[in-house]
């Protein structure tokens, strides 16, 4: 079961919301050392907006809790930057919300009107899209969206354009309907340039995991965390189990369930059960939905008694919502934490600390928040990045978290600090290698070599 004194399911749409983490790509090869975040808070436009809030600029503000989003269930659409001057075009880094595009290309412009294509794709498949290996020129980076990936629109939460101040000369060479800035109205899909197999040179690919060992990112380090949040959380080491979990542990916050504790009353359950409708239409919880915005912010179960705790663990033998489920995970808790972990300079441990203060605390910025808790320790010691000594940076970030969970009386037991993660980073064991023995709760774990 959930172990009583947890924090769960924050929801995604609120945790977003509540502050920035910044998503900081690690760069490989040759352009490492060069490459530049161009975009940020730089000029943009879009062929069209949901709505007024959600505008073009916001997918380019370096804030994860706000994003763009376009005119829905139309086909094209695009947003594009203006960087000012042309550039030299390196890297592209996409973290899109629930409504993704299947099919969209990246295209650079030196005067906002003839469109040179850089990356294409047709089999996008949403969360984070790290184009590497780019090669291209412009003023102008846009994203043209030719399918949807959902029966919504395109959104996105940072579109990142990476590279320098130096031009070189694209390989790709413009589309035939590329010159054209199209409306959200156009009644025909431009065509699409050759996908990410095609045998054109060079080929971007997504960016290579670091080195087993060193990057929480490798599957069996990924593994080793979820086992590890799973050991606190649910007081066993098979995380795998959860997806099915569905309880209401008397929080306030309504039904706690899945791998992450999502929850009917804080908005990431809902976001959830509508992630895998708009991926299986007519899926056993769809009809739970109306619901579900009901009782969103309480912790009523008006409308999903009886039999919504039944069809939750229906749906969860379903590969498809078992893969919503760590889609959302990932894109609310994993990636930003270890992106942001990987811009301090951390190694896995430190890397798997960010991950489990943001999935107890939440990424805002108040002073109990992850964002709250990485400023408090950094106010007493230096990242690895900063010039700092690791053991003395995550030393003080622990501390720092102890302190935000002791204003808590559901958080006054510490000892997944205390006998987790304070051994490994006392026994110096950076990279998170196993054997691993800890205790949480009284409990005692261990994970094999």
């Amino acid at each position: 079961m959930k172990h009583p004194l947890r924090l769960a399911g924050l929801g995604a749409a609120a945790l977003l919301a509540a502050g920035t983490v910044t998503t900081v790509v690690v760069m490989q090869g040759a352009d490492a050392a060069t490459e530049t975040l161009l975009s940020q808070g730089r000029p943009a436009a879009s062929s069209s907006v949901e709505s007024s809030s959600l505008g073009a600029t916001l997918a380019f503000d370096g804030n994860t809790g706000t994003r763009w989003a376009s005119a829905e269930g139309s086909d094209p659409q695009w947003v594009r930057v203006d960087l000012g001057a042309t550039r030299r075009i390196t890297h592209v880094n996409l973290l899109w919300e629930a409504a993704y595009g299947k099919a969209y290309r990246i295209e650079t412009s030196a005067d906002g009107d003839a469109w040179t294509t850089i990356y294409s794709t047709t089999s996008g498949n949403g969360g984070t899209d790290d184009l590497t290996g780019l090669n291209g020129t412009g003023r102008y980076v846009r994203l043209f969206g030719t399918a949807r990936g959902t029966q919504w629109g395109y959104s996105l939460f940072e579109f990142k354009v990476y590279g320098s101040g130096t031009e070189s000369t694209p390989s790709a060479t413009p589309s035939g309907t590329g010159g054209t800035t199209p409306s959200a109205s156009a009644s025909a899909s431009p065509s699409v340039s050759p996908s990410r197999s095609a045998t054109s040179s060079p080929t971007p690919t997504k960016s290579p995991t670091s080195a087993p060992g060193k990057d929480l990112t490798d599957p069996r380090k990924k593994d080793i965390a979820m086992q590890l949040v799973s050991s606190a959380e649910n007081s066993s080491l098979d995380w795998k189990a959860q997806y099915k979990y569905i309880e209401d542990i008397g929080d306030g916050r309504g039904y706690t369930a899945g791998i992450i504790g999502f929850c009917s009353g804080t908005g990431d359950m809902l976001e959830l059960v509508e992630l895998y409708s708009q991926r299986v239409p007519g899926n056993v919880l769809a009809k739970y939905l109306p619901a579900l915005r009901s009782v969103n912010n309480s912790d009523s179960h008006a409308g999903l008694d009886p039999n919504f705790t039944r069809d939750w663990k229906t749906a969860a033998a379903d590969s498809a919502f078992q893969q919503a489920q760590n889609d959302e995970r990932d894109r609310v808790y994993f990636n930003p934490s270890v992106n942001q972990a990987k811009a301090d300079g951390l190694r896995a441990l430190g890397q798997f600390i960010y991950y489990d203060a943001i999935v107890m605390h939440g990424p805002g910025n108040s002073p109990v928040s992850f964002g709250g808790i990485r400023k408090a320790a950094m106010a007493k010691a230096k990242t690895p990045a900063q010039g700092g000594d690791e053991a003395t940076y995550l030393n003080a970030f622990l501390d720092a978290r102890v302190a935000a969970m002791k204003t808590e009386e559901a958080h006054s037991d510490t000892s997944r600090v205390d006998t987790a993660q304070r051994v490994f980073l006392n026994n110096r064991n950076f990279d998170l290698n196993p054997p691993l023995s800890w205790k949480v709760y009284g409990d005692s774990f261990s994970i094999a070599a």
